[in-house]
């Protein structure tokens, strides 16, 4: 009963002075932008039909999307230190837009991975331009409008890969990834005219020269910084990972149907829907390390159990628990962003998320290489295994920054 009035009240608390609708646009974009980054992992068997991929090969692809999404998050936190945080997002949803079109029309694997890198670089400029203009609409509440927007970026993740799936089944592939470019068109031009007069900076005279931008490195030194950066790091290789092909483990070792298997990877993400909320309020009620420990050990145990279950209720229930690790970005980028100055925050954002996730992004192609050579399961034993360190990292972790 507690839980539910703290929770009613956060909720009034974000959507109150008409900051809400500017929540919903911003959240709905991140949703698409998500949403249609997982249908990659669901098409991977149309893919590698079409271009005579190897599960390797394929890995690569996905991991160009992840390490371009995330090169570019650097100048992306620059820009949005020094301009206008709404007309970024919307520029962001309209490249990947242009970019799925051009997926989608590709004749040759080359044009597929340029068109993927393209795509990463359009997402890339969304991430650190999202937390900042929500730092500055609710600097009291960061983790709960983060925990808000993340869970709508899963909500996304959950619906469109079997929309797409079935899309793929029934026309085409290139339908089921498609389909979604118009509606990142109507997303960012929603966001590009959400009202403005709470946060967005409108052309900043920061003129901060590129040594001061990568000098925040330095205040990584700071050991709760470093800590956390370390354990995003490590948060978003084992993400990373899984995702890519948790779908086609699951059709190729555990003997699921591609139907079964596409409703317990949206189900994956559908559990992030209330996880991520949970774990934004957590932080701003109980702090940083108590909010990881109970999001990351359930996820420890699930990987553990993974190769030894086959029955497809059990796997929903490990499943589930995988998904509690999705609760740790609200609590890691808020206590991040918490960490800059307003000055430097995007800058900051963008060194951390570039750093972590470019290395994170041979995640998928050396999962690619473990599945060619049958060893699915053992991957996911040292994904428990790295879990297993992220979760002592974080006893280990100060309280305050």
């Amino acid at each position: 009963m507690e839980f539910a009035a703290v929770f009613r009240k956060e909720l009034s608390a974000l959507w109150g002075d008409g900051k809400g609708v500017s929540l919903v646009a911003i959240a709905t974009g991140w949703g698409l932008l998500n949403g249609v980054r997982m249908v990659y992992p669901v098409i991977i068997p149309y893919l590698q039909a079409d271009y005579n991929l190897s599960l390797t090969v394929a890995g690569l692809l996905v991991t160009v999307l992840w390490f371009f999404a995330a090169i570019g998050q650097l100048p992306g936190g620059i820009l949005a230190d020094r301009y206008n945080e709404r007309a970024l997002m919307a520029v962001s949803t309209v490249i990947v837009a242009a970019a799925l079109g051009l997926v989608v029309t590709s004749s040759s694997p080359v044009i597929l991975f340029f068109a993927t890198a393209i795509w990463g670089l359009g997402h890339s400029l969304y991430p650190i331009a999202r937390i900042t203009l929500l730092s500055k609409l609710y600097s009291e509440r960061l983790g709960s409008a983060l925990g808000v927007t993340m869970a709508t970026g899963d909500l996304g993740q959950t619906v469109l890969p079997p929309i797409a799936g079935a899309f793929a089944a029934v026309i085409a592939w290139q339908i089921g990834l498609g389909f979604v470019a118009p509606l990142l068109v109507l997303a960012g031009l929603s966001i590009f005219a959400m009202s403005s007069g709470y946060a967005s900076t409108e052309g900043s005279t920061n003129t901060r020269s590129i040594w001061e931008t990568l000098n925040v490195v330095t205040e990584l030194r700071n050991p709760a910084m470093g800590f956390m950066t370390g354990i995003l790091f490590l948060y978003m290789f084992i993400w990373q990972s899984f995702t890519a092909f948790y779908p086609t483990y699951l059709t190729t070792v555990k003997g699921l149907s591609s139907q079964s298997a596409g409703i317990l990877f949206g189900f994956f993400f559908a559990v992030g829907v209330v996880v991520k909320p949970v774990a934004g309020v957590a932080y701003d009620r109980i702090g940083m390390r108590k909010s990881l420990i109970g999001i990351l050990t359930p996820a420890t145990a699930g990987f553990l159990l993974l190769p030894a279950l086959n029955d497809i209720w059990l796997l929903g229930g490990i499943t589930a628990l995988i998904s509690t690790m999705l609760g740790t970005g609200a609590v890691t980028q808020s206590f991040l962003a918490d960490s800059f100055s307003d000055e430097s925050q995007g800058a900051g954002l963008g060194v951390i998320r570039t750093l972590t996730a470019s290395l994170a992004a041979g995640g998928p192609v050396l999962f690619g290489v473990v599945g060619d050579y049958g060893y699915f399961n053992e991957g996911y034993i040292v994904l428990a295994v790295i879990m297993a360190l992220v979760v002592t990292l974080t006893f280990w972790m100060p309280e305050e920054n």
